[in-house]
């Protein structure tokens, strides 16, 4: 069956934007699409140009026998203000406060499109180029880290606060959360490889104990944490039990006043295209294939 440009071209952005970080052969595309490797790469050159203008993201090319085109997720530092401004005008909501100064935020954090969102960008600012896994800790921060390893193509580990018989040994060690309370967490012993690389990512920040304590368990598993995301993080105690960390949204709640604000120093300051060479860098790699 043979499709028209329009066809193809829509259907590799399909394609490409629902499975960020993997890599495409153009002999994929080649198959899929019954035409050749120069049309393809024409096609290839179409859709790079468009989601580099629009800044949906970037698409790459990698040379070699195992290489390919791939599509990177990436937001700019406007679209990441206006998104959290927009959070924080529903967040700021008087009608979410709970006592004991907490915030009801489960509305938001479950939303599909929210978490999206937040996974994006932690894709767009955290360097995870040598990282094996994304790690959070049951239960509201799941839905945020499991975007963020789909952004990532990385696996999820989950952190359990209570050990669970189907997942076999387990190594667990007790921490301080936020609250001053002495809790405990646990992980599969099966979880993570040796000497993993790991982004560890969670919905909020006080104090910054239970990122400390998860910190202290991927050293217990011989891991090495390379990047840290918090969703929310409160503005006191402004020092922190950790650091090397980036936060999306600054919180401070002081009886029925909310101040809640994006913490705009996490971004990167612009939206940097990878200097590609377009259809002569595919081309490279058409070459190369003919060659094997």
């Amino acid at each position: 069956m043979k499709f028209k440009r329009t066809e193809r071209i829509g259907a590799i952005v399909k394609i490409l934007s629902d499975n960020p970080n993997k890599i495409f052969t153009l002999s994929y595309f080649t198959n899929q699409f019954n035409a050749a490797k120069s049309t393809i790469s024409e096609d290839l050159i179409v859709v790079k140009n468009v989601f580099e203008k629009l800044e949906l993201g970037k698409v790459i090319t990698i040379s070699g026998a195992a290489g390919g085109v791939k599509y990177i997720p990436k937001t700019s530092k406007a679209e990441n203000e206006e998104f959290l401004m927009e959070l924080c005008e529903k967040i700021s909501d008087k009608t979410r406060i709970l006592s004991g100064g907490f915030l009801y935020l489960i509305d938001l954090i479950y939303d599909p499109s929210i978490a999206a969102k937040i996974g994006k960008i932690f894709a767009s600012n955290i360097d995870y180029a040598e990282a094996d896994y994304v790690v959070t800790m049951e239960t509201k921060g799941i839905p945020m880290a499991l975007m963020t390893a789909k952004a990532m193509n990385l696996p999820l580990v989950i952190i359990r606060k209570d050990i669970k018989v189907s997942e076999g040994p387990t190594l667990s060690m007790t921490y301080v959360n936020g609250n001053s309370k002495v809790e405990s967490m646990s992980l599969p012993r099966k979880a993570l490889k040796s000497n993993s690389k790991v982004i560890l990512i969670d919905d909020f920040m006080r104090g910054g104990g239970t990122i400390k304590g998860m910190m202290d368990l991927m050293t217990e598993f011989g891991a090495e944490v390379i990047g840290t995301g918090v969703f929310i993080s409160t503005m006191e105690p402004e020092a922190k039990m950790v650091k090397d960390y980036i936060s999306l949204i600054q919180l401070d709640v002081n009886g029925d006043i909310i101040t809640v604000e994006p913490n705009l120093k996490t971004f990167k300051d612009e939206y940097k295209n990878e200097d590609l060479e377009g259809i002569s860098e595919i081309d490279n790699i058409l070459d190369e294939d003919e060659e094997e």
